[in-house]
């Protein structure tokens, strides 16, 4: 808000095909959860929001709920492969997911888009749950030289009937959370750029991609319906959860963002 400086953030489900319209994050008739966020950064630049979704190396220091992450090869001069990994609220199984990613610029805003493919390197781990991306990604429109908005689209089948208890959390708390410290991380990151090398950014210069190149006919797109579903819809929230109130990450102390 514009007093304490707290980005505002918005949180609301997204129908998808198959929905039948209805305005439910998840139901026996649709198998993904559906969800978008909006977040005003008032103080934020748009450019800067843009290097954070794409500096891996930051992600590891700000993003808590990530096990692993990297970037796997090159498609094209805007267009990669990557591994990503993260924690579920206990007792759930932990996720993970192999996504082709394509960015653009279009003057001051920006646009990241993914969705899940299959990579013959990366097959699904037998300690994880191979989730899917229907399609997930970020619109960051500038509204001044020193403030953007944010917008965040999921639409993710996580290869599970979830218990509702899920569902509910991670609209009303994980994702405001997560929305979050990810402004917490585009406030800090000039001053951790400039000290990790700052120069370095192949998101803008793709020159300096020291990712493999990889022809696209080595990828095929991953169906949900090709992977193991598990039943999780009867797990109870752990005591651990319940006393962290929000998905467990703790406080929101970023110490490790220096």
């Amino acid at each position: 808000c514009p007093s304490c400086g707290i980005p505002i953030t918005t949180v609301w489900p997204r129908p998808v095909l198959g929905c039948g319209g209805r305005q439910s994050l998840r139901d026996p008739d649709n198998p993904y959860v559906c969800l978008q966020c909006r977040m005003e950064c008032r103080d934020v630049p748009a450019e800067t929001l843009y290097d954070v979704l794409h500096d891996i190396e930051y992600r590891k220091k700000w993003d808590s709920n990530v096990i692993e992450t990297f970037d796997i090869a090159r498609l094209t001069v805007n267009a990669d492969v990557g591994y990503y990994s993260w924690r579920c609220p206990k007792p759930l199984k932990n996720r993970d997911v192999i996504t082709l990613r394509s960015w653009l610029p279009m003057g001051t805003d920006y646009i990241i888009m993914n969705y899940s493919v299959k990579h013959p390197k990366y097959p699904p781990r037998k300690d994880l749950v191979r989730a899917v991306s229907i399609q997930t990604g970020y619109l960051i429109q500038s509204t001044g030289p020193k403030s953007c908005v944010i917008t965040y689209l999921a639409q993710v089948d996580p290869k599970g009937s979830l218990p509702k208890w899920v569902v509910n959390k991670s609209s009303q708390f994980l994702a405001p959370k997560a929305m979050k410290k990810m402004y917490k991380a585009c406030v800090k990151y000039p001053e951790w750029k400039q000290k990790h090398q700052p120069h370095f950014k192949p998101w803008l210069h793709p020159e300096q991609s020291p990712l493999p190149s990889l022809a696209l006919s080595e990828l095929s797109v991953q169906h949900a319906d090709s992977l193991e579903n598990i039943d999780e819809s009867a797990v109870a929230e752990s005591r651990e959860e319940r006393v962290g109130g929000a998905g467990g990450e703790g406080s929101d102390d970023d110490t490790s963002l220096t």
